[in-house]
């Protein structure tokens, strides 16, 4: 069998990418299910920051401990509640479909949140956000993964999650706003939360204009609607023949027959039903963990408590930490979202965990060095610290935690599987909300140290179980788990796939001057472009 010569990348477009139509209507097709993750780090950050204006902490008679955990879980809870729901509904009705319904519950539960006046409604319309929230992030970072531009889904996957941060720094900036009009008012919390309502409301409106997955046609069977949606976002003319349609649809068609011999049944079961399903799940599930036990949801969620910790207590100095860090954040994410193909996703996850376990450990000496002797010049360099620390969080478990869950799932589970990631992350989500403000109240720095160890275990998992995934098709890379023999087959098939485009045509083949694959006469494309037919429906069978 020869080593296949031509990949996916001899087929795709080498200039600007906003000079291809196709592309760049698609990119900004893809805006709409990016609003999700912006919505929900909007929502995700709202308590934080609403814990620090006085006119929500006087309305709803300043909330500690337990109470207060529960108002920060109900969001999780009401996520937790849908997410096990979600992928039948976007394997079922389509990711848009789904996009829809979580954006009609959100808003539903935001108009709620921003009219409430008893604590017990203020929860209940947190539960329903999140419930919404589950059907949208399910949603939407699959449709943008299974309808990214080939050389652009490791960009534009990351840049989703990345994009957590910007409506974090939308809601941060806008309870600070919010506060410096209303001041002790129930309108300096109360806009915020209308504010929120314009991303499901924008995406009730727009989301029936965009495409939907071709991956989830073609496991409908609607081949030809799924064709149509490659060749007119992939392509520059429209072309349906066009050798790059040919070649997605091809390996598409081929890895969704492959999943049906292996596995079978529509049960979460189905992601554990192999040896190559149970290691992406034991693999997805940890790093979900991960991100919301590396000491990040200290800040996160009680950013209130720590700065108390180390003697900042002005509102608004806190509003402005809050704020700028946020904006640091996003900045961090997009740093790593530019890293994830150049250096490669096992490396941007070495670097970050190194970095966080070296800048968590000196976070956590100078806020002891204050609790015990009040040390001002180790709580000046707390702030800083805290930043740093961040810095590489965002730049691995931000930027990367979306996509190399996405990259490694095959079609028939992805669904499902990131549903278990999401589950994963709110779970865990929800104890830290319960436990971090009892822990901190109790044992102050000292609960820190826990984050010190589990950094170092997380290390170790990363050196051991990250595999690198650069480089290679959604098809290519899913197929990593399942053996050698299995993603060879991928490569040759598709790659021989690709070479008889060639070798079937009489005409010499020749190169652009971009790179990209190129006919010599008409004549030549219209025989190209049968062959490429024929050649597909080969490869299929």
């Amino acid at each position: 069998m020869p080593v296949p010569q031509w990949t996916i990348t001899d087929f795709t477009y080498r200039e600007s990418w906003w000079k291809n139509r196709g592309i760049l209507m698609l990119n900004i097709c893809l805006i709409l299910p990016l609003l999700s993750s912006t919505l929900n780090g909007f929502d995700s950050s709202m308590i934080n920051n609403l814990q620090i204006l006085p006119g929500w902490q006087r309305y709803f008679h300043k909330p500690q401990g337990m109470k207060l955990g529960l108002i920060n879980s109900a969001h999780g809870i009401g996520i937790l509640s849908g997410t096990p729901f979600s992928p039948y509904v976007s394997d079922l009705l389509g990711r848009r479909a789904t996009m829809f319904i979580g954006a009609v519950v959100m808003l539903a539960g935001v108009l709620t949140q921003a009219s409430s006046t008893t604590m017990h409604v203020f929860i209940g319309a947190r539960v329903l956000i999140g419930l919404g929230m589950s059907f949208s992030i399910n949603a939407a970072p699959l449709l943008i993964s299974e309808l990214s531009y080939p050389t652009h889904r490791g960009k534009m996957t990351s840049l989703y999650n990345s994009l957590w941060y910007s409506g974090s720094i939308i809601s941060a900036w806008t309870c600070l706003a919010s506060y410096d009009d209303a001041g002790m008012s129930p309108w300096s919390w109360r806009v915020p939360s209308f504010v929120q309502a314009i991303i499901p409301v924008i995406q009730m409106v727009l989301i029936w204009f965009i495409p939907e997955s071709p991956r989830f046609l073609m496991a409908k069977g609607l081949e030809s609607q799924a064709v149509r949606i490659l060749a007119r976002y992939h392509t520059n003319g429209g072309d349906e023949r066009d050798p790059l349609v040919t070649f997605e649809m091809a390996q598409i068609r081929h890895s969704l027959n492959l999943e049906r011999q292996f596995t079978s049944g529509k049960s979460y079961l189905r992601c554990f039903s192999t040896p190559g399903n149970r290691q992406r799940m034991f693999t997805i599930i940890w790093i979900a963990v991960f991100s919301q036990w590396s000491g990040n949801g200290l800040v996160s969620y009680y950013i209130n408590i720590v700065l108390n910790r180390v003697g900042i207590t002005e509102t608004r100095t806190k509003a402005a930490i809050n704020g700028g860090l946020q904006i640091f954040n996003l900045a961090s994410a997009l740093v790593g979202m530019m890293m994830v193909d150049k250096l490669g996703r096992r490396k941007v996850f070495l670097i970050s965990n190194i970095g966080m376990l070296i800048s968590f450990s000196m976070w956590t000496v100078t806020t002891a060095l204050f609790s015990q002797s009040g040390n001002v010049v180790a709580a000046r360099a707390t702030v800083p610290l805290i930043f740093i620390y961040f810095f590489f969080y965002d730049f691995a478990y931000t930027s990367m935690l979306v996509l190399y869950t996405l990259e490694i799932l095959p079609y028939n589970i992805r669904a499902k599987g990131f549903a278990i990631m999401n589950i994963a992350i709110y779970s865990t989500n929800a104890f830290n909300s319960l436990v971090n403000p009892v822990a901190l109240n109790t044992i102050g720095w000292k609960y820190y140290l826990f984050y010190c160890g589990w950094l170092v275990l997380e290390l170790l998992f990363v050196m051991m179980y990250i595999v690198e995934t650069r480089a290679c098709t959604l098809e290519e890379t899913a197929a990593l788990f399942d053996g050698i023999k299995v993603r060879r087959g991928i490569m040759e098939r598709t790659g021989e796939a690709a070479m008889s485009l060639a070798r079937m045509s009489p005409y010499p083949r020749l190169q652009d001057s971009h790179g990209a694959v190129q006919i010599s006469s008409s004549a030549s494309r219209s025989q190209f472009e049968s062959r490429s037919e024929e050649c597909a429906v080969a490869f299929a069978r």
